[in-house]
């Protein structure tokens, strides 16, 4: 899977560089990439919940969730793109999120944040323990860019990822993958090869798959930090609205409905 002709459209070679460093804040020593003992990582707290304050529900989406009680909890899980490194607390995408969400109709629902900067897949799964206490009913996992950035081998990503979906599955967590792209300056096979570990992973365990995380975003200087890799407030504003929400909203209907029933 290449990258959509609306991102590369807008990067030059360096910028599509700089895009793959998506979520690398502050990164960790690339050489214990794979090697990072859950213990060195729990002293940093990965959790932090939302802080956007609660909305009035919009009326006509109350009446068609018959008004939703029942608490809901969306685990954000990943790396600074997660976070939301460079802007406020309220303007990252998991508090846009709950924020519309509450305005939806869900007057209970809380995301909660566990994007840590740097982060790679095996630092992910080294946390999972710890973020699972969150007994999230859905997780939203978007990781990898660190990994490609440093050129970890693609077979060590995805098996990471899959252990993580296997894992928050065993937790009762329902899964949205949000899929990543990079670019030529790490070769076209390893480029190719990393697009493509998100279709699979997705066809293989069941879950659903945001093909592009940044679609509509990425790459362009209007949407994004200075650096040209983190997402401004409005950028999360079109993540939220335009990838995240037409895969999350059939889940939360479901899962409401069902507990109508």
């Amino acid at each position: 899977m290449k990258p959509s002709s609306r991102l590369t459209s807008h990067l030059s070679v360096a910028a599509l560089s700089a895009m793959v460093m998506a979520a690398t804040g502050c990164q960790k020593s690339p050489d214990n990439a794979d090697t990072t003992p859950a213990d060195s990582i729990q002293s940093t707290p990965p959790i932090s919940q939302t802080t956007q304050p609660s909305q009035t529900a919009d009326t006509s989406s109350t009446s068609r969730l018959d008004e939703q009680q029942a608490a809901l909890t969306i685990l954000a899980l990943g790396d600074s793109l997660t976070e939301g490194l460079g802007v406020s607390p309220e303007d990252n995408y998991p508090a846009q999120l709950e924020a519309q969400l509450k305005q939806m109709g869900y007057p209970n629902i809380t995301v909660v944040n566990s994007g840590l900067s740097g982060e790679t897949s095996t630092g992910l799964v080294n946390r999972l323990d710890w973020v699972l206490q969150t007994k999230p009913d859905i997780t939203i996992l978007t990781i990898g860019a660190n990994d490609a950035m440093r050129g970890i081998e693609v077979a060590t990503i995805e098996n990471n990822i899959r252990t993580a979906i296997k894992r928050l599955q065993a937790g009762g967590s329902e899964v949205i993958l949000g899929g990543m792209q990079i670019y030529d300056n790490l070769g076209a096979d390893y480029v190719e090869s990393f697009a493509a570990i998100y279709p699979r992973i997705a066809e293989d365990t069941g879950v659903t798959l945001i093909p592009f995380f940044l679609d509509g975003v990425g790459g362009d200087a209007a949407l994004n930090q200075a650096d040209a890799i983190h997402p401004t407030k409005e950028g999360y504003r079109m993540i939220v609205n335009e990838n995240v929400l037409p895969v999350l909203t059939p889940k939360l209907e479901k899962i409401v409905e069902s507990e109508r029933n």
